[in-house]
C-alpha cells in the first residue's frame, strides 16, 4: 500500500482583510480514514477545505496524496472529489446528461458503475435536474462521485437540508458502496450526532484555531462523562471539568483525562462512567475557557 499520507499539513495559516480564518493547523491523514471536521460558523472549516483543494493559497506547507494542491491542481483532481451543500448541475440538464457529462471529462469515471447505483434510486435518466428535489439531486452527486476511483472524497455539508431518511440513506450508501482502505473521506457538518457513527477520527475547529485532533478510539479514552446529583456537584465542578450541562434530576460532567485529573475521584462521583457523546464534547470544546 502507498505509505504516501493523502493530507500532510504544517503551519497552515490565512487571513482575510487582517483577521485569522487559519492559524497554524497542522494534519496529518493517511488512507482509509473517515475525518470529521467539526466546527461552529466561522470557524475556518471551508478555508481549510478550500486549501486541501487548492482553492486558495495561504501560509504554510500543504501536500494532498503527495502533491502540491495549487500548482498540481489538475492532475490532483483525478484523485480527489468534493460534494458541497450547493447545487451545481444545471437545471436544464437532465440526469443521463449529467452522467454523460461526467464520463467525457473524468479519465477514472465508470459509466457502469454509476449507472448501476441510479438503477437502485428514484432518478429517471430523462428527468431534468430543476424538476429534482433536493434529496434527489444529491443522490445524483452522489452517484456520479461513487463512480470515481477516487483516494480522496471532500464532504461539505453535503445532506444540510435533507431529511433524517435521506441522510442515513446517504451515510450508508457511502459506506456500503464507496468507503475502502484505499481511500479517504473528509466530511464537514453541523449533524455531529449522526457522522459519529461513521468516523474514525475527528478534528474540532475554532476561530480558525484545531482544538481537538484524535481518533475515535483514543477520543473513547481520553474523555470521561459522569453524571453526579445536586449534592455532589460542588466536589465535581472542584475537579475542573471541561464542560457541563443540565438532565433531569443530574448534572453530566465531561474531563479530560490529559489533565491530570485525580481519577480516583472523579471515578467515585459515578459508578458508571461513560464516554461522551460527540456532539457534547465539541459543546464542551467550544466554551472559551477550554482553549
Amino acid at each position: 500500500m502507498n505509505d504516501t499520507p493523502v493530507i500532510h499539513a504544517r503551519g497552515l495559516g490565512k487571513r482575510f482583510r487582517g483577521k485569522v480564518a487559519l492559524a497554524d493547523v497542522d494534519l496529518n491523514v493517511g488512507p482509509g480514514r473517515i475525518v470529521g471536521l467539526i466546527g461552529p460558523n466561522g470557524a475556518g472549516k471551508t478555508t481549510l477545505l478550500n486549501r486541501l483543494l487548492g482553492l486558495a493559497n495561504g501560509e504554510g506547507e500543504l501536500r494532498i496524496l503527495g502533491r502540491d494542491p495549487i500548482r498540481d491542481r489538475d492532475a490532483l483532481m483525478r484523485e480527489v472529489c468534493f460534494i458541497s451543500d450547493v447545487a451545481t448541475l444545471p437545471r436544464w440538464l437532465r440526469v443521463r446528461e449529467a452522467v454523460a457529462l461526467v464520463d467525457g471529462l473524468h479519465p477514472n469515471f465508470s459509466r457502469a458503475r454509476c449507472e448501476r447505483f441510479l438503477a437502485r434510486s428514484a432518478l429517471e435518466p430523462a428527468r431534468r435536474v430543476g424538476q429534482l428535489s433536493k434529496g434527489m439531486i444529491v443522490q445524483l452527486h452522489l452517484a456520479l462521485i461513487m463512480a470515481i476511483d477516487a483516494r480522496l472524497l471532500v464532504l461539505d455539508e453535503p445532506t444540510l437540508g435533507l431529511d433524517l431518511l435521506f441522510r442515513r440513506s446517504f451515510y450508508d450508501n457511502l459506506l456500503g458502496n464507496y468507503f475502502d482502505a484505499s481511500r479517504t473521506i473528509v466530511v464537514t457538518t453541523h449533524q455531529v450526532e449522526e457522522i459519529e457513527r461513521i468516523l474514525t477520527d475527528v478534528i474540532f475547529l475554532r476561530d480558525g484555531r484545531k482544538m481537538l485532533d484524535t481518533s475515535m478510539a483514543e477520543l473513547a479514552e481520553r474523555f470521561i462523562e459522569v453524571r453526579v446529583a445536586p449534592a455532589r456537584l460542588a466536589a465535581a465542578r472542584a475537579l475542573g471539568p471541561l464542560g457541563e450541562r443540565r438532565l433531569p434530576g443530574a448534572h453530566a460532567l465531561i474531563f479530560d483525562r490529559r489533565t491530570g485529573i485525580d481519577r480516583s475521584a472523579v471515578a467515585a462521583l459515578d459508578d458508571n462512567p461513560r464516554a461522551p457523546a460527540l456532539a457534547d464534547l465539541f459543546t464542551a470544546c467550544m466554551h472559551p475557557e477550554s482553549a
